[in-house]
């Protein structure tokens, strides 16, 4: 059974083919779409649970690779006092949930894709995402594989990835991420893989619309990463089984929504926390620790934020602090590990912010009074520096491709916010927009490819 796998950014979705359409799968209830996110309880159980779930045969080879991490899992164990079988790893909403019971306990990860194939990785970083990803893939096609009979299993899929999975590091970067996401499929029980570029699956979705030949700019703005791609599309094309030759041109860089929640964060949440104010010496008071506090897609910040030497830091801040009080706050979001909180309040109110101009966003769990108001234009003025991103993505797909497009079309969860589309809009006001499905369209396409390749 074959299917398209969108490994995304923000969220999860599998396709099938029923009818000569696309189906997208219930992956949680009747949910179509599972939340990129996985919560341990403590990290070195994430791989005592890929082990258990692991066909027989891999088993062996798997706990020789991580013998210490299996060790280390045995005594996590104990000292948290859990049952030999009792669940210690969750996926998708449940460990959204997980999280925001114990904040400040525990191993918390959003948007794994984010990471793979950034540069400087360590080997136990990348054994660790391989297992990160190996259990969400594992969660994703047992839930997937639920909705058909016993004897149906999924074996063959077509995963989506973006054109560079990161701005630096090139190719030998996407190398190491599409070979983590290769293995992580094969763990979980595929046998057979392809990878398809996210914003041509979304094209595809959308050429199956089509009754003539046209040349169109694809703008998929996701959880993770933008991408764009110049693609011939039509009647000419879409029976083509190779359409190297339709693709005109592909830019992407990891720019997507994650930056713009963080952003927003930065700009309309840590005055609240002190950004901005001043030390008694009338200097401003360091920006770097509201950065490290909110920059949940980066390795590094997360690390030394969460460090003895960032809450000395923080402390020495409030004895010389104007505004001590203010930095009282950002010390509890060092101490209890807040920053994923205030960055999930961040994207809700980036979501609300789609149908209203201006919302409140409590943030009670840093104090029990606070609120942030953010308005459709305090939105704007924080994501200029990501848009203009998106912008220069834009014009490099265009350049490679020497032609300019008859329509562009856009897609992708994070497009659907109304800053983000006049920004895009503006930019070419005489070419036609089409907006698609912002979740569904980058499965879909994946789906259709999987029946080509697959079929």
């Amino acid at each position: 059974m074959f299917v398209g796998f969108d490994y995304g950014s923000a969220n999860c979705a599998i396709g099938v083919i029923e009818g000569g359409e696309v189906r997208l799968v219930p992956l949680s209830g009747d949910a179509k779409y599972l939340s990129s996110t996985l919560y341990a309880m403590d990290r070195e159980l994430i791989a005592e649970a890929v082990l258990n779930q692991l066909p027989q045969a891999m088993r062996p080879e798997y706990a020789r690779a991580r013998a210490a991490q299996l060790s280390r899992a045995q005594a996590a164990r104990r000292e948290l006092d859990l049952l030999p079988n009792e669940q210690a790893v969750f996926v998708g909403e449940q460990a959204v949930e997980a999280y925001l019971d114990m904040p400040d306990e525990g191993f918390y990860v959003r948007s794994p894709k984010s990471f793979l194939g950034a540069t400087g990785l360590r080997d136990n970083q990348i054994a660790l995402f391989e297992d990160i990803v190996t259990l969400m893939m594992m969660h994703i096609k047992q839930q997937a594989e639920s909705n058909f009979a016993p004897t149906q299993k999924i074996t063959h899929a077509v995963i989506g990835r973006p054109v560079n999975f990161q701005g630096i590091g090139g190719e030998q970067s996407n190398q190491q991420a599409e070979a983590i996401l290769s293995l992580a499929a094969s763990r979980a029980g595929f046998t057979e893989v392809d990878f398809l570029f996210e914003p041509l699956a979304a094209g595809m979705d959308y050429e199956a619309s089509l009754d003539e030949n046209l040349t169109v700019l694809v703008v998929d703005v996701g959880g993770g990463t933008t991408d764009c791609s110049m693609v011939k599309m039509g009647p000419n094309h879409i029976d083509n089984r190779d359409r190297s030759a339709d693709f005109l041109g592909h830019s992407g860089q990891r720019i997507g929504g994650n930056d713009l929640d963080i952003a927003l964060s930065m700009a309309s949440f840590m005055p609240h926390l002190g950004l901005g104010s001043l030390m008694v010496n009338q200097l401003p008071v360091p920006s770097k620790p509201f950065w490290n506090a909110v920059a949940v897609n980066d390795i590094s910040a997360q690390r030394d934020f969460s460090t003895l030497a960032s809450k000395k830091l923080i402390e020495d801040l409030i004895k010389d602090a104007q505004k001590p009080e203010l930095i009282e706050r950002l010390l509890k979001v060092q101490k209890q590990q807040l920053g994923y909180k205030l960055v999930r309040s961040a994207e809700q109110s980036k979501i609300a912010l789609s149908s209203t101009p201006e919302v409140d966003t409590p943030l009670e769990y840093i104090q029990g009074d606070l609120n942030a108001r953010v308005s459709e234009s305090d939105f704007e003025a924080a994501i200029t520096i990501p848009l203009s991103k998106v912008e220069a993505l834009m014009r490099e797909a265009l350049e490679q491709a020497g032609v300019m497009p008859d329509r562009i079309y856009v897609t992708g969860g994070t497009a659907r916010s109304p800053a983000i589309y006049k920004r895009i809009s503006g930019l070419f006001p005489e070419i036609p927009i089409v907006v698609g499905d912002h979740f569904g369209s980058v499965t879909a396409g994946l789906t259709r490819w999987a029946q080509r390749v697959f079929a």
